[in-house]
């Protein structure tokens, strides 16, 4: 009994999305950066806005995870959409 229980509950645990870890105050604060990148902008949105990024990193995880950087900061993307903005520290 004990393990077909395992056995339903092992791929549901498998199928879930990795976590991106940002540690508590490595963020430089957002009010001095001032415009920043919203949440469901897509690629196109932001690119139109703030330029081409420094850097692209290919996605990775599942869901895939693209982030681009910035000189003040990283933008996190997931299906061609912003999910995070993270300011980089001074």
């Amino acid at each position: 009994m004990a393990s077909a229980v395992l056995l339903t509950v092992l791929p549901a645990t498998s199928s879930m999305a990795e976590q991106t870890r940002v540690p508590v105050m490595s963020q430089a604060d957002r009010a001095a950066v001032g415009d920043l990148p919203q949440t469901g902008q897509s690629k196109a949105q932001v690119r139109e806005r703030f330029g081409s990024p420094g850097q692209i990193e290919a996605p990775v995880g599942q869901p895939p995870i693209t982030r681009w950087h910035y000189a003040e900061f990283i933008v996190y993307f997931e299906q061609g959409r912003v999910i995070h903005t993270v300011v980089k520290p001074r």
